[in-house]
């Protein structure tokens, strides 16, 4: 069952105002729990007659709290009198907790909160701090809070330092910029928490972004967020409601707009995005072997540069749309297809299965088990993917998949189109191939099935032609779920083409051969294809919502 848990920004001593607007809100919602990320309190050096006052009457009962309230240790002091009221008692009041400077909790409903409280003290580098209720915390105190290893909700009064990078949010502070921390985002990174919180006079939430996969094969989604404090003057946001579901997996469906974690990376970024087929950058995608090319080829990308690597800055999140244990799926961008070159489907479903280890081809995986896997587990995408069309095209789609296997290339990928059942079932599809490789003057293609490639001696083109049986097939129901990787009865070719090191291959030769099938000439390079940002999410939403009942990635996460 979800816990609806609602947090509040700075309140900076006007808490009798606050915890009347959560008395109502509780009334209408029925939260868990409520947190105040910032201070609570007024800076002591600011106290007046009427903040003694109002802590007088938060003591004797006559301000009410009428849920679990835990508050955060600001950027300021907390009074005198609520200082000796903790040391003596441990609490303030009913319902009313602090969290303190270094502190990991477990609430009733089985919420783990995880609080660093204070600013970074530049005044000690080493060690604990020793006063709990001073507002300051050393870097040792944040090492220290990442034992607690993950959080569903983490406090910290800090920004993380680089938390705006890889972002598209708008952000025009009022009061200048905000304290980051290095030590901040290595904590977040450590504890992946679903929702981190922090305080700010400007209102500030962050995409969600995704961490990369830990040891047990979990890939986390954080949000953060920065409240304004109450009462202030721009009205901006110091008020969080939000549900949490802890039954549901950390490994979760990407939300839209998802970016790759910005925290503890490098932020170096490239201005061009480049062809994801072609990879253009480093290689000329229309010339073949007879023409020759004498500049010297630049060095491949590393993982944090490569556009098909999770850890890349600058991957188009908006596009993925699942992610198992050692391959994802994308939408492709530039699609061959249309929404409309399928009707009964009714988005591109063009569609890249990519593992998740950098490497130019399956063979190149070092570990034979790994790379075992992850054959399988591209395997088992298009097996899903072909399910989803049996149901889907209603017995009239087909599908090929088509990989560019090279030891100089960059990061191994699979293309995947629907293509009508009719034209497979007439050889269309092989002869349109084996054609269009003899009028290259390519080498012959041959029917085999070459498996992951291990034990190919050259490098290789191929193709894998995929049609139904004619079987009906009925829609799968919600238990059957997990059974619907496998693919389903029908016809499967491998055709392979070899290819030298030394040989110009157009990287194109796939869609090429597929756009003049389809009729889609005017689609044969992905930059004649480009969408809105729209548009793309928009593709990739369609897709995951079809796709869902056949994504194993989920059941199993």
């Amino acid at each position: 069952m979800a816990s609806k848990i609602i947090v509040v920004g700075d309140v900076n001593g006007q808490f009798p105002a606050v915890f009347k607007k959560l008395s109502a809100l509780h009334t209408k919602n029925a939260f868990s729990l409520a947190i105040i990320a910032g201070n609570l309190f007024a800076d002591p050096a600011d106290t007046s007659t009427t903040n003694d006052e109002d802590i007088t009457a938060l003591f004797d009962g006559t301000i009410t709290i009428p849920l679990p309230t835990y508050f955060a240790l600001g950027s300021h002091t907390l009074p005198p009198r609520i200082v000796e009221k903790l040391e003596s008692g441990g609490e303030v009041c009913s319902n009313l907790y602090f969290l303190g400077k270094r502190t990991t909790i477990k609430t009733s409903e089985g919420i783990r909160i995880v609080a660093l409280g204070g600013t970074l003290d530049p005044n000690v580098t080493v060690g604990l701090s020793k006063d709990k209720y001073l507002p300051f915390y050393t870097e040792d105190d944040a090492k220290a809070l990442g034992g607690a290893h993950s959080a569903d909700i983490f406090i910290a009064n800090d920004w993380p330092s680089s938390i705006r990078v890889g972002s598209k949010v708008g952000f025009t502070p009022e009061q200048g910029e905000p304290s980051s921390q290095e030590c901040v985002a290595t904590l977040s990174s450590t504890l992946k928490p679903r929702y981190h919180f922090s305080t700010f006079g400007t209102f500030y939430e962050r995409e969600p972004f995704f961490h990369p996969e830990d040891a047990a094969g979990d890939r986390r989604v954080t949000r953060f967020i920065s409240l304004a404090s109450y009462n202030n003057p721009a009205k901006q946001k110091w008020l969080y409601a939000f549900s949490l579901d802890l039954s549901t997996s950390a490994r979760t469906t990407l939300p839209p707009g998802t970016t790759a974690s910005p925290l503890s990376r490098p932020s170096k970024k490239r201005a061009a995005l480049p062809d994801q087929e072609t990879y253009s950058r480093f290689s000329q995608p229309n010339n073949h072997h007879h023409h020759q090319n004498k500049r010297q080829r630049q060095p491949p990308p590393a993982p944090s540069e490569c556009f098909f690597c999770l850890s890349n800055d600058n991957l188009a999140t908006h596009l993925l749309t699942s992610i198992a244990t050692d391959t994802y799926l994308t939408t492709a961008k530039g699609p061959l297809s249309t929404s409309n070159t399928f009707p009964q489907l009714g988005f591109p479903a063009h569609i890249l299965i990519i593992p998740l280890t950098h490497s130019p081809t399956l063979e190149a995986i070092p570990e034979p088990a790994a790379r075992a896997t992850t054959y399988k587990e591209m395997q088992r995408y298009r097996g899903a993917l072909h399910n989803m069309l049996t149901t889907l095209g209603r017995q009239k789609l087909g599908a090929v998949t088509w990989e560019v296997a090279r030891s100089n290339g960059i990061h191994i990928h699979w293309q995947f189109l629907p293509i009508s059942v009719d034209l497979i079932r007439k050889g269309l599809i092989e002869a349109a191939f084996k054609v269009e490789a003899e009028n290259e003057k390519y080498p012959q293609f041959k029917t085999r099935d070459i498996g992951d490639g291990a034990d190919e001696k050259h490098d290789f083109f191929r193709i894998m032609i995929w049609s139904p049986s004619d079987e009906d097939k009925e829609q799968p129901t919600e238990t059957s779920r997990s059974d619907l990787s496998n693919s389903p009865a029908g016809r499967e070719t491998s055709l392979v083409l070899p290819l030298s090191a030394n040989f110009r291959f157009d990287l194109q030769f796939g869609r090429r051969v597929l756009a003049k099938l389809l009729g889609l000439e005017s689609r044969l390079s992905w930059k004649d294809c480009s969408q809105s940002h729209e548009d793309e999410v928009a593709d990739a939403e369609a897709f995951k919502k079809a796709f869902k009942m056949y994504d194993f990635s989920l059941v199993e996460g």
